[in-house]
């Protein structure tokens, strides 16, 4: 009895240890990390271990003992959350969304500013837990009353499951927000990556609702606004720049979209999109609308495959306007409130960013537009992890928060 548990004993470290050599592998032969980014060496060993990460939560995806996105939600839930004697945080529920209410302790002679904020982590990663510190943070250096949304996330629910857990949260916040010390007209909805999407779609959804207070201002960190053109010049320049690469990206949008991994190379040789939809968005889409300096680097003018019919009918859902707030009307985008974007150079949707900044800025909506040379997608979650953080993670922070502070 005692051999099978030795042998068990002797096999685990070999496992691990195996996963491991293979996510190192992994990283050095299919990542690039630009000369321009700072601290290279930090990056790459956390790049190894989140690929060490997936790699084991892969794994157990295929034994049938946990799929890789719980797996993942399990460890980056169990790290510890600080209090902050400064603040009241409560965890409630709208319905059945689990929502955060982050509120500052100390008494104010007038109704506070409300921040709503959608997490990232492309409905694969991310959470409330996970996000805390950010929040923790906004909320005290702001002097605001900050609302985290929980929304349901793969595998066990997919789009549009997280529009409406995003949107009736924020319309039930909405309805009450004096209750909880909120000011009706400074209200901001903020999110980075597909919580910066969310920010924009909830925006939109919004617009013409004279029962509810109108969105002050929209803060979209890195969002990504369209879901059907992976071609870009950010794309190809930074496709496998961590921390998402372009190939991880396309299995991330499948998850959420629901979408089988059997249709990857049609969504990104832009094939499932037929030609009358190219011509129709060619004019938010072109590379012509993105500045000249951004395309110096290793882009090549690109053209969409042959149009796959079979395709186009499993993966259609990604032109909705829930999925690709860029593809919004005019007259939409002209309603919206103001905005604060965030942009990363190294990062696969800096051009979401710049597509959406003239979408913005051509129907007379003011922009502010904050982009670092040095960034890459998710820095922003490492802002408060010490020794893991980096300098444009405490800039986006900075910024945001003194945006913020303006409304």
């Amino acid at each position: 009895m005692a051999v099978p548990w030795l042998v068990l004993l002797l096999a685990l470290p070999i496992f691990f240890l195996g996963a491991f050599v293979w996510a190192v592998f992994e990283h050095f032969l299919t990542t690039d990390v630009p000369a321009t980014m700072q601290q290279r060496a930090k990056l790459r060993a956390l790049h190894c271990g989140f690929l060490y990460v997936l790699t084991l939560g892969n794994i157990l995806e295929k034994l049938g003992i946990c799929s890789m996105p719980k797996f993942v939600r399990f460890l980056h839930d169990s790290m510890r959350i600080k209090k902050d004697p400064e603040l009241i945080v409560t965890d409630l529920h709208f319905g059945t969304i689990p929502v955060r209410l982050f509120q500052p302790k100390a008494a104010s002679s007038r109704l506070r500013r409300g921040i709503i904020f959608y997490h990232g982590g492309g409905s694969v990663f991310g959470s409330p837990d996970c996000h805390h510190g950010l929040c923790n943070h906004l909320a005290r250096e702001t002097d605001s009353v900050l609302l985290m949304i929980g929304y349901r996330m793969v595998p066990d629910h997919h789009s549009p499951a997280i529009f409406h857990d995003c949107l009736n949260a924020s319309v039930y916040f909405l309805k009450a927000v004096e209750t909880y010390g909120v000011d009706p007209s400074r209200v901001v909805v903020c999110g980075e990556s597909i919580g910066g999407a969310m920010a924009a779609i909830i925006t939109q959804a919004l617009v013409g609702r004279s029962d509810l207070p109108r969105i002050r201002a929209q803060v979209l960190i890195y969002p990504a606004v369209q879901t059907f053109c992976l071609q870009l010049p950010s794309f190809q320049q930074n496709q496998n720049v961590p921390f998402l690469s372009r190939k991880f990206m396309v299995t991330v949008l499948c998850y959420y979209l629901a979408i089988d991994l059997s249709w990857r190379d049609a969504i990104l040789n832009g094939s499932c999109v037929p030609p009358d939809v190219w011509r129709k968005y060619e004019k938010w889409l072109s590379p012509d609308n993105i500045p000249k300096k951004f395309k110096k680097r290793g882009f090549q003018p690109w053209s969409p495959g042959p149009f796959n019919e079979a395709a186009y009918l499993e993966t259609k859902h990604t032109l909705d306007v829930e999925n690709s707030p860029l593809l919004a009307d005019d007259e939409i985008i002209a309603q919206l409130p103001e905005a604060f974007l965030v942009s990363c150079e190294n990062d696969i949707l800096r051009d979401d960013s710049l597509l959406y900044k003239k979408r913005l800025e051509d129907q007379g909506v003011r922009v502010t537009w904050y982009h670092l040379e040095d960034g890459f997608h998710g820095s922003l979650i490492f802002f408060d992890k010490k020794a893991f953080s980096f300098p444009c993670s405490l800039k986006i922070v900075n910024a945001v928060v003194n945006y913020v502070k303006g409304i």
